[in-house]
Parts: structure tokens; C-alpha cells; sequence
């Protein structure tokens, strides 16, 4: 695009803390799309593997790892000044909740990509498994965001997923309303949204995505290869598998668990996530293999659409993400849980340089009404990715990209309190974000996860109901 659109202005200091694959990739999109000062941009970063990249944008950069001690001392001169000022979390092992209890001391705007904790909770053995998981973690923060009330805005777990998907499932909901010739409006509240969902029969939700991206050189033993963050992809993918649980659903499976407090609209699994798998569909691709690995938004949008009655919940879709990350990250894991969940000591991220071909196809999978299934997503290829801004490959590029949409919708909105995405505007989000999601459609199948079963080996199926969780999970 020979002239890009400038979608915001920010008198303000913005400190981006965290400088991987992600905050390395959100910076030309910042610096392209909203109009500020560079001289009142900070990053801050433990390592300096990225530094040179913010030295040729003239940008200051910290060396610092920020921790339960030092964050406030850190940031509190970097975000002084008249105009209030924007913390971009893409960090990890720096507490979310925290931050955003900091940002409201400081009036200042912020965002992130997950609820965070600080580093030792994923890997804590002292701790239940109940303790591990992202509900809890969603439990502080919902919290926090009771505690704060109204003020400036904290934007929680925008990136591709959490994050964009939510805006996905609204818009394929209008499609599914339409193309059934239901006469709706679109709903303005989380009330009319869950309301909507169950008149049009959705039974469950996947978060269905396919990493087919290959590298030029083969996988070698003992590294652990991915096309985004590895800590971050081992910290969740060693959290126990969770997903929102449907109220269609007819028996918890034989390791599943349900929470105590709280909406209690999801449940977990007493095994990992990144060892879990579940059949799942998307388009180009077909039927496959998926991990159920636990992420934000199969809580929140369980949660989001659950229609209530009192303290009765009488439709709530069940969700959860499958995803099939790229051909060396699954031999990565096997490697990994091969050695008793001991990672592997050399770890990589593919730069766009690196990958021969391939895309990330993410989207969401709604399934179980009068059309069966419908899938609604970003199909981006790597060299698409490459084409349209530097150093990040067509997955980080689905999370940068709402990373900017959510500050955006953000500095549109300076005093929504703490949000989650589900309750944006997902129509503003979009427009700014689609330039950089390839081709976004939606498409019908007529799959199920009884396709093919039980024709060579028996198997103990719910042919009456083929959307039940029973039949998705493989044992």
C-alpha cells in the first residue's frame, strides 16, 4: 500500500515491554499507524537480540528484566508527563494484573496479549492443577477489573488468539443469522450476543487454526522450533488442557474437573494441553489432528455467551481451541514430551527468511446448528506476511496486527475500564486490522467428528449427538 492509513494519535509516552517475535513485529505497525513522538517511545527488554531494531527506528531501548520488585521504579519515570501514557505488555513473566493495576495508578492506557503471571506459575508443582490454569488466572483479573471499576482503559488478551477470534465469532454469528434468514439486528450487548448464539442454534465453538509454514532446513534433534514464542508456547502447552464447557454437553470426560468458584462456565483436564488432541476442521485442509492447548478465549467466550437465568446457566456454547501448530513444532513436542516434558535446550522461532511456504490458517469453527458447520477466518501465507511489514512470518503477523487494532480501539476509548475483547467493537477492530490478515472468509462443511469412524476399529461413539466433547476427544 503506497499510503497507510493513520488510525490513531498519541500525545502520550508509550513503553513496549517485551521485545520478541511479537513486540518486534507490533513496532512498524505502532509506528505506521499511529501518530506519535519517537523520542517518548521506550522499549524495554531483558535481551538485546532485538535492540538493533529499535537503535535504526532511533528508539530508546532498557536492557531490564522487570519483576515483583523493580516494575514500578522501572516504568514510573518513563510513563511521567502531562499526557497520559500507553504500557504494551507483550512480555513474559511479568504480571498482567499487576501492570494493570499499575496502569491505573499512572492514568495510563494498557494492553496485552494474555493474563500473564509472574515467572514460576506455570512450572509450579506446589500448586493443583485447578491453580495452573487460565480460569484462574481470568478469575484476578476479573477481579482486579471489579476492584478498579470505570477509569482508563486495560485492554486484556488482544493478539490473535485471545484476542482477534472473539471478533471472528460475532461476525460469522451475523453470517450464520443471515444466510438462516433470521431477521436480527446486530445485538449491542453481551446479554443480546449470547441470546442471539443460542436462537441460532450454535452448540460449540473451535478455535481452529493450521500452521502449514516449513522451513528451508529440516528440524534438527534437540531444538525446539516454532513460528512464534517457544517459552510462551511451553508454558501454555504444559498448563492443563481447559475448555468452555456447553451446557449440550452430556458427561465430563474421564479426567475432566470443574471449578468451584466463579461463573464456572469451563472445565480442565488433569492432563497437558500441548498433550491433548481433539479433531477439529478448517478449510484448505480439511479434517485433522489438533492439541487442545488451554488459551483465554475458550473461557471468556463460554462465558460471554452464556444466557443466565438467576444463577442458572440455560445455553452456554462449549469452547475450546484446537490447534495444529507447524510440522517442526509437533515434532518439537513430541521431542519434548518424549523426555518426560523436559524442554529441549536450544530453542528457535522461524523468521520469515527462513520459511520456504505455507500459511496460518486461523479462524473459528461454530458448529452444531441447522448448517452443521461454518469456519470464519484469516488465511495468510508467509510471503504475504513478508509483503506487508518486516520482521515477523504470518502467524506473528495475526497477533501484531491486533495488537494495534486493540490500542487503537483503545485510544478511541480511554475510559472503558478493563475490557476483554469479547466486548469491543469487533467491526472497528477488524477495519483496522484486516490489511494484514490474507484472504478473511467463511465457509460451510459438512463435517463432523464421526466422519470415517469406527470402520476399521470400534468405537464407543454418540452417534445421536456427533457435537458432543466425547466425540472429539482423542483418548
Amino acid at each position: 500500500m503506497s499510503t497507510w492509513p493513520v488510525h490513531a494519535r498519541w500525545q502520550g509516552p508509550i513503553v513496549i515491554v517485551g521485545f520478541g517475535s511479537i513486540g518486534r513485529g507490533s513496532l512498524p505497525l505502532i509506528l505506521r499507524h499511529i501518530a506519535c513522538d519517537r523520542s517518548k517511545i521506550t522499549i524495554i527488554d531483558p535481551a538485546t537480540a532485538n535492540k538493533a531494531i529499535a537503535d535504526a527506528e532511533g528508539l530508546r531501548f532498557i536492557q531490564q528484566g522487570l519483576t515483583p520488585k523493580n516494575y514500578k521504579k522501572v516504568l514510573k519515570p518513563l510513563l511521567a508527563g502531562p499526557e497520559p501514557g500507553f504500557i504494551v505488555n507483550l512480555s513474559v513473566d511479568v504480571s498482567s494484573v499487576d501492570m494493570m493495576a499499575f496502569a491505573r495508578e499512572m492514568k495510563a492506557l494498557y494492553i496485552d496479549t494474555v493474563i500473564e503471571p509472574w515467572e514460576g506459575f506455570y512450572f509450579n508443582g506446589k500448586v493443583d492443577n485447578a491453580q495452573r490454569t487460565n480460569y484462574a488466572l481470568r478469575q484476578t483479573m476479573l477481579a482486579l477489573k471489579k476492584k478498579l471499576g470505570p477509569g482508563p482503559t486495560a485492554v486484556s488478551c488482544c493478539g490473535a488468539n485471545p484476542g482477534m477470534v472473539s471478533w471472528f465469532v460475532k461476525q460469522a454469528l451475523m453470517n450464520l443469522a443471515a444466510e438462516l434468514q433470521l431477521a436480527v439486528k446486530m445485538p449491542t450487548t453481551k446479554d443480546g450476543w449470547a441470546k442471539l448464539m443460542k436462537r441460532v442454534g450454535v452448540k460449540g465453538i473451535h478455535v481452529a487454526e493450521r500452521d502449514t509454514q516449513r522451513a528451508k532446513t529440516p528440524k534438527p534433534l534437540g531444538t525446539f522450533i516454532n513460528t512464534w514464542s517457544v517459552d510462551g508456547f511451553i508454558s501454555e502447552g504444559l498448563q492443563p488442557a481447559e475448555l468452555g464447557w456447553g451446557t449440550h454437553e452430556k458427561k465430563l470426560p474421564s479426567e475432566g474437573r470443574r471449578f468451584t468458584s466463579g461463573s464456572r462456565c469451563a472445565i480442565f483436564l488433569e492432563r497437558p494441553g500441548a498433550n491433548t488432541r481433539v479433531r477439529s476442521w478448517v478449510p484448505g485442509v480439511g479434517p485433522q489432528f489438533a492439541f487442545l492447548v488451554t488459551h483465554n478465549e475458550a473461557i471468556s467466550i463460554a462465558d460471554y455467551y452464556t444466557v443466565w437465568k438467576g444463577k442458572t446457566a440455560l445455553y452456554r456454547p462449549t469452547c475450546h481451541y484446537a490447534y495444529h501448530p507447524c510440522g517442526d513444532a509437533v515434532l518439537s513436542l513430541h521431542e519434548m514430551f518424549g523426555a518426560g516434558g523436559v524442554a529441549q535446550r536450544d530453542k528457535r522461532i522461524l523468521g520469515a527468511d527462513e520459511i520456504v511456504d505455507g500459511e496460518d490458517i486461523l479462524g473459528v469453527l461454530l458448529y452444531g446448528h441447522k448448517r452443521n458447520a461454518y469456519w470464519f477466518g484469516s488465511h495468510l501465507s508467509n510471503d504475504e506476511a513478508k509483503g506487508l511489514a518486516p520482521y515477523q512470518n504470518a502467524t506473528g503477523m495475526q497477533v501484531t496486527s491486533a495488537v494495534l487494532a486493540g490500542m487503537v480501539w483503545a485510544m478511541e476509548n480511554p475510559n472503558a475500564g478493563i475490557v476483554e475483547t469479547d466486548e469491543m467493537d469487533h467491526l472497528r477492530c477488524l477495519k483496522v486490522q484486516s490489511d494484514y490478515l490474507g484472504e478473511i472468509k467463511g465457509v460451510y462443511t459438512n463435517w463432523t467428528p464421526l466422519e470415517h469412524r469406527g470402520e476399521l476399529f470400534a468405537e464407543k461413539l454418540d452417534r445421536r449427538d456427533p457435537w458432543q466433547f466425547s466425540n472429539m476427544l482423542v483418548p
